[in-house]
């Protein structure tokens, strides 16, 4: 089919085509009015409005700019490999880089995109996993969380896995289904295996990868720090949900207003089984959830780190960690309250952020990408300090 918004094409009906959006979303029971969902069509009613698609100025650097959930394209929206600079930590300072691979293996394939900081490194460096929510990219995420700054100042590489729409059309990741939850399977598997083949590509220090996600990404970085205890040395979630709260569908729209598959509905078979999986791993974790997020309820956020903690008990022994609350205001007005769960000798193994007020959105997140809360306490900068502060496991 021609594209109807060529630029041959001398004009079109900005109404009418807005009307026929609008309609769809309504009739799919998606509020438009306000929240996320507002700024994707405020965003194409404005490129409807314009004349063009958005991102159709090809002159942008690529890596400036930035996804507003599905309606804005980056570059040329051409998946373009860059060639790989391998190793990349010499010594030498080398220009940072932002990259579109594809990783492929026995359990599915997708593509991702690498950062790689200026800043050089005479030791392995760390890593970050990055997973976006639903309808967001790459691109979106990065821009919304600025991890690369972050990389560029700490000198970390991060990895951004991407959902392809043919796994899930909104482009969640599928944390709700019972073989996405386990361990050498499914969406796991494939992270995973990303994860080890740019760490042994790049040099990575394999007691330093930590992942981190929002949302539906959020509830996959959980799962990877179940499954995968032994490669990810902590997890970051935002606004996320705990492990194995769903096995379905309907199960998953329960637990993101709060409810819990284990309690009440099972059904037989398989998804009975996964419902009554137990978290197990005492893997560090830092949380933030805002306490007016009506897309993933904030009490998933409380369940996670219920979960975390319980871990972390059997691991420990019977006096568990000691905990510790504080509520400040961040600078962009937000109050929040902080919980920290440290072990015997205070180094904190949980971290809980309530950000009071806040909805479904990345805490000081900036204003360029979807999601985002410019007015919360950074939160990429906490899980940052958060994860560079731990001990590198199996060291003295």
């Amino acid at each position: 089919m021609k594209n109807p918004f060529s630029s041959r094409t001398p004009a079109f009906h900005f109404k009418a085509i807005h009307n026929t959006i609008q309609r769809a979303l309504k009739s799919a029971g998606l509020v438009t009015r306000a929240g996320p969902m507002h700024n994707m069509t405020d965003t194409i009613r404005r490129s409807l409005a314009s004349g063009r698609l958005p991102g159709s100025n090809k002159s942008t650097p690529a890596r400036e700019s930035v996804v507003d959930v599905e309606a804005r394209v980056v570059g040329s929206g051409e998946e373009t490999i860059t060639p790989v600079r391998e190793p990349v930590f010499k010594g030498a300072e080398a220009p940072e880089t932002f990259e579109k691979r594809h990783f492929s293996n026995e359990q599915g394939a997708r593509s991702y995109k690498l950062y790689v900081p200026q800043r050089s490194s005479n030791v392995s460096a760390a890593m970050v996993v990055m997973l976006h929510g639903c309808t967001q990219s790459a691109d979106d995420f990065a821009a919304g969380t600025r991890m690369n700054q972050l990389a560029e100042e700490h000198g970390f590489l991060v990895v951004y896995p991407e959902q392809s729409a043919q796994a899930n059309l909104s482009k969640c990741w599928n944390w709700f289904m019972a073989q996405d939850q386990a361990r050498d399977a499914g969406e796991p598997a494939v992270i995973a295996g990303i994860v080890r083949d740019v760490a042994a590509r790049h040099g990575v220090d394999m007691r330093r990868i930590f992942v981190a996600g929002l949302s539906a990404g959020a509830a996959m970085a959980v799962i990877l720090g179940e499954t995968y205890p032994e490669l990810f040395a902590a997890v970051g979630a935002h606004s996320g949900l705990p492990y194995a709260s769903a096995h379905d569908i309907p199960s998953a729209m329960a637990a993101m207003k709060g409810g819990r598959s284990g309690r009440v509905g099972l059904m037989a078979g398989e998804g009975a089984a996964a419902s009554r999986r137990k978290a197990a791993q005492a893997v560090p974790i830092i949380v933030f959830h805002g306490d007016r997020d009506h897309t993933v309820q904030h009490d998933n956020g409380t369940e996670i780190v219920r979960q975390a903690t319980e871990a972390h008990r059997t691991a420990v022994g019977a006096d568990g960690l000691l905990t510790s609350t504080q509520r400040a205001i961040a600078p962009g007005g937000r109050s929040y309250s902080r919980t920290i769960h440290a072990d015997a000798n205070g180094q904190p193994q949980i971290e809980c952020w309530i950000v009071h007020g806040a909805g479904h959105a990345w805490s000081g997140g900036d204003v360029g990408g979807s999601y985002t809360d410019h007015t919360g306490p950074d939160a990429s900068a906490a899980m940052v300090r958060f994860f560079l502060a731990l001990p590198r496991a199996g060291s003295a």
